[in-house]
């Protein structure tokens, strides 16, 4: 059986995470977006305009009550095919202990709940993306 042309290798599970993104560029530039996957290493986040890759910023992530501020670099962008959104990874950067232990803390409730839409905890919107 012939291989896939492109395979993506992931050292972390990534999850469906839908929060709240704010994008403030090193120049200052804000831009607002949409998070829809988290991992331990970092997102993807929707927005309406193009960042460049390698781009190095600053991101916000909201969900609800729960704020974590990270530093980042965006290391790849995918255009929205002409709707004007444009996905983009972002890798994070310089993490300390309390924004490792943010984003951990919203890891392990996506992990408690794997796949789960009951809308009876803080992570209903979410599902687990496989690897």
């Amino acid at each position: 059986m012939a291989e896939a042309p492109y395979t993506t290798r992931r050292v972390n599970p990534r999850f469906s995470f839908f929060a709240d993104a704010e994008v403030t560029l090193l120049d200052g530039t804000w831009v607002r977006g949409q998070l829809s996957e988290l991992s331990s290493r970092g997102c993807y986040i929707d927005t309406l305009e193009a960042i460049p890759i390698r781009t190095r910023l600053r991101l916000c992530i909201r969900d609800g009550m729960s704020t974590c501020e990270v530093r980042g670099k965006v290391i790849y962008v995918h255009s929205g095919g002409g709707f004007g959104i444009f996905g983009m990874g972002v890798l994070f950067e310089e993490m300390d202990a309390e924004q490792h232990s943010a984003i951990d803390a919203w890891l392990r409730g996506l992990a408690a709940y794997p796949g789960e839409d009951s809308g009876k905890n803080s992570f209903s919107q979410i599902r687990l993306r496989p690897a």
